[in-house]
This record gives C-alpha cells, structure tokens and sequence, in this order.
C-alpha cells in the first residue's frame, strides 16, 4: 500500500471545488468534510485507473443512482438508496457510475473521531471492520439526510459552535450504529472465519489498548498463537497486528497531548506504560517527535 497514490481530505477539497457549485454544497476543515448532492461522476474519472488509499474514514449515502467500486480489492455494486462505509486507510477504485448516481458524505480523521466520542467509539466505527454497507428503509434515508442536513447547516451559521456540530456527528455517527448493529448478525454470516477473527482482533484493540499493548495479549483472548494471528491479520489487512496497537495507543495519546494539559508523567501512567521515559522513546519512534515536541508544536484548529 506504501506505492499507492493517498487521497486525504486536503484531496477532497480540490476535488469537490471542480463540481458545480450551485448544486454541490460541502464544508471541509482539517478534520472533518461534509459534502451533498455531490456526484459520483467526478470520482469515477477521478479513482478509475488504479486503487486509492482513502486515509480517513468515509460515509456514503448513495441517494440516486447506483455504482460498481472496487472496495478493498473486492467488487461491489450499490443501489440507491443505500449507505457505505470505508475505513481508514481503505482502497476504492471506481468500475461503473451511472450518469445519475449522486450522494452525500462525511468524512472524519481519526483524531476528530476520538475526540468527538471521548473514547467512547460507536462499535460500526472502532476500527474491527474495513467496510461494510447495507440499504437503507425511506424512513432511515430521511433521517440520516436530515441529520446531515443539519451538520451543514450548522456549519453554515455566523454564530457556529463547535461544539453543536460535533453534537451533530456523533448523532449521526451513533444512528448509523444503530442501524449497522440491527444487520450485523447478517454481516457477519457473509463473513469468512478469518474476518471475523480480524473484527474480533479490533474490537479487542478498542477495548483494552489503552492498557494492553503486547501481541500476546490478543493472542490469548482468541484462543491463538501469536504467530498465527499475525499471520492472518497481516493477510486481511496489509499491516502487521503490532502496527494496529501502536496506532490505537498513539490516536489516544495524541488527543490527551492536544486536547488537555495533562503532564506527560500522569498521560504515561494512564496508558500504562512503565516509565515516562520509555513512553517519551516510544512516542518518538512511531511519530518522529517527542510527546512535548508535539504538544508545543501549537493546537490545529478543529475548524479551518
């Protein structure tokens, strides 16, 4: 994945700018993009010659029209209405658009996520599923588009507050939850046991990676050797088991750096590591910065 082309929310912008802007309404921060009425023709000119590495999570909500992407490596076909998720670090190349196909999006980096639920990530989002996606009832498709509705609206106000918009995500974010977690048993079935094993593997690094940051851990609770898991994970995912801990433990650790004046001593111990010594080394070697580096290197504005 390390030669494919990344398409990150800065991408996103310039993409959108291009369509027309009487029927294209979109908001776009360093964080977070909302986007309606957007057409899917662009993204298919855009994504049709090779896969692309989606960095931040995706939200779709096909509203017309249908589509055939190629997510993860596997062909799929969606029929409005109907909604899709990718996560983060999630391939899309684009087959088949009909001339009609049109939706709206969300779109949110990792950071944003975790802070915005605290730590207290929706399970369709905790980082067990690469994608999933599923056709929505008219009551459901009203209601998400009336949420998201919202979310730009929000975003459109002279007097805008943060933090009745994040209100409004995390509104979105747990309704779709909702509706994920009322198919899931039917997602599931159509799982392999490896992929099921790698959900498993994910649910288990967004309940206990603040604590456990050894391989074995995992391991054990799903009743496997550490070789083997890693085995399979590196096969489903592309990246080592490993690399998933320590980038669960970094997301935390960046938000408790950005988002709150906690010494680094208290942020070592909550995250268990043994010394702030080793938590300093550890930090550095997976970001390239100290934790105070990163810390004083200046808050990013949630909105820019």
């Amino acid at each position: 994945m390390e030669n494919l082309e990344h398409f990150t929310l800065a991408h996103f912008k310039q993409l959108l700018e291009q369509q027309d802007q009487q029927t294209v309404q979109h908001y776009i921060s360093q964080n977070f993009v909302v986007a309606r009425h957007a057409s899917a023709a662009s993204f298919q000119t855009r994504f049709a010659h090779e896969p692309v590495v989606m960095d931040e999570m995706r939200i779709l909500i096909v509203v017309r029209g249908s589509a055939r992407p190629i997510i993860n490596l596997v062909q799929q076909h969606f029929q409005a209405p109907e909604l899709v998720y990718l996560g983060p670090n999630g391939l899309v190349q684009f087959d088949e658009v009909s001339p009609d196909a049109q939706g709206i999006g969300l779109s949110i980096s990792n950071e944003f996520l975790t802070l915005l639920t605290a730590g207290n990530i929706p399970k369709a989002f905790d980082g067990h599923l690469r994608d999933f996606h599923f056709g929505l009832q008219p009551s459901e498709l009203q209601f998400l588009d009336h949420l998201h509705r919202l979310i730009y609206q929000s975003m459109q106000l002279s007097s805008h507050s943060l933090q009745s918009t994040m209100q409004l995500i995390g509104a979105f974010l747990w309704q779709v939850d909702a509706l994920y977690s009322s198919r899931e048993a039917e997602v599931r079935v159509a799982q392999s046991r490896e992929q099921r094993l790698f959900a498993d593997f994910m649910q288990l690094i967004a309940r206990h990676a603040q604590h456990e940051h050894h391989i074995d851990f995992y391991a054990s609770q799903l009743c496997l050797s550490p070789r083997y898991m890693s085995t399979i994970i590196n096969k489903l995912s592309g990246k080592a088991a490993k690399q998933w801990i320590d980038e669960a433990i970094i997301a935390r650790v960046k938000v408790a750096l950005r988002h709150s004046d906690k010494p680094l001593a208290v942020i070592a111990d909550e995250m268990h590591f043994a010394s702030t010594s080793f938590f300093t080394k550890y930090f550095k070697r997976l970001t390239g910065m100290t934790p105070m580096q990163w810390r004083n290197s200046g808050v990013k504005e949630l909105r820019s």
